[in-house]
């Protein structure tokens, strides 16, 4: 869906996933700056919103999702995957219960395989699952934002900022009130700094939660049987994940950002030396510079010095191996 967004002066689009939103408004380093002021706003009005209603909805998300929901407390944000039954990640959800209706923002065109998936699972459950995106729009506050939250509006507040979703028919006029917007590319760059895994950047069709730290955050280890659970609790008692994240410092001489996909290799190896890993996210951050999350395998030494294609590459632990 096209953001009524975009007509703001500077506007310039997002293309690829996030299509449809403003990738920045002309300042890309000043718009991070705000929103690590805990200034603005960021306009994620793209993103697939679905909600679940009826009594039976968290012991009933409990038996499905990642995540220990069953007894989650009116206003308590959260995360939650849903895995294959080989354990592999297929879907993210970012959501909160209050008190009548669960609210969940995902990535940009997973809503209707998310809910083909949870109407199958319905079965005598009392619950009803919706397609919310047409008429709801998520909007990010940074943390630290004193930007007023309208009246009735689900939050999910967490320690990087609050998601709103707002009704999509109030998106304009609220953005005249929240302040300077930012775009999608500095909410990503910010993310990069956090160390935030998202599903379809820093995952892959084998992806499981040990290799991306999602584990406790959209994982919990101590709740009852959900499809996936028993790789989950292999790789748990084995700690042998295949690839671990790595956030990577990137020699910032270079002109051109290494982009998703870019192939890592030990640095003493030379450009034609073995593949260990890959670029998933890469940004320029106004403080750090070049910067990325990437996927290596497991038993590459901590302190390897990386060659992301031609560009210098030095990790720092997000994954302990």
């Amino acid at each position: 869906m096209k953001s009524p967004l975009l007509t703001l002066p500077g506007a310039v689009p997002a293309e690829g996933v996030d299509e449809g939103v403003a990738a920045h408004y002309g300042d890309l380093f000043r718009e991070q700056r705000a929103l690590a002021d805990g200034t603005g706003f960021v306009d994620l009005s793209h993103r697939g919103v679905v909600t679940v209603t009826g009594d039976d909805r968290l012991a009933w998300l409990h038996l499905l999702l990642t995540q220990h929901v069953s007894d989650l407390p009116a206003g308590q944000a959260t995360e939650a995957l849903i895995l294959s039954a080989n354990g592999h990640i297929e879907h993210a959800l970012y959501l909160v219960d209050d008190g009548e209706t669960v609210w969940a923002h995902v990535e940009p065109g997973t809503q209707e395989a998310l809910i083909a998936y949870l109407e199958s699972m319905k079965f005598f459950y009392k619950v009803e699952v919706e397609n919310r995106t047409a008429d709801i729009a998520v909007v990010h506050l940074p943390a630290g934002s004193i930007a007023e939250v309208p009246q009735g509006v689900a939050v999910r507040e967490t320690p990087y900022g609050r998601d709103l979703f707002l009704p999509r028919a109030d998106l304009e006029a609220y953005a005249g009130q929240a302040g300077p917007p930012a775009g999608i590319l500095a909410y990503e760059a910010l993310r990069v700094e956090q160390h935030r895994p998202r599903l379809g950047f820093e995952t892959d069709h084998r992806t499981i939660p040990h290799e991306l730290g999602w584990i406790g955050s959209a994982v919990h280890l101590q709740k009852g049987c959900y499809r996936g659970q028993e790789t989950v609790a292999r790789v748990q008692n084995l700690g042998k994940p295949p690839r671990r994240l790595v956030f990577l410092h990137l020699d910032g001489s270079e002109v051109h950002l290494p982009v998703a996909g870019t192939e890592l290799r030990l640095a003493g190896d030379g450009p034609d030396g073995r593949k260990i890993g890959f670029i998933t996210t890469s940004v320029r951050h106004h403080e750090l510079g070049p910067v990325a999350l990437a996927l290596v395998k497991r038993n590459v030494a901590l302190d390897a010095p990386l060659l992301a294609g031609d560009t210098a590459a030095a990790q720092e632990v997000v994954v302990e191996p």
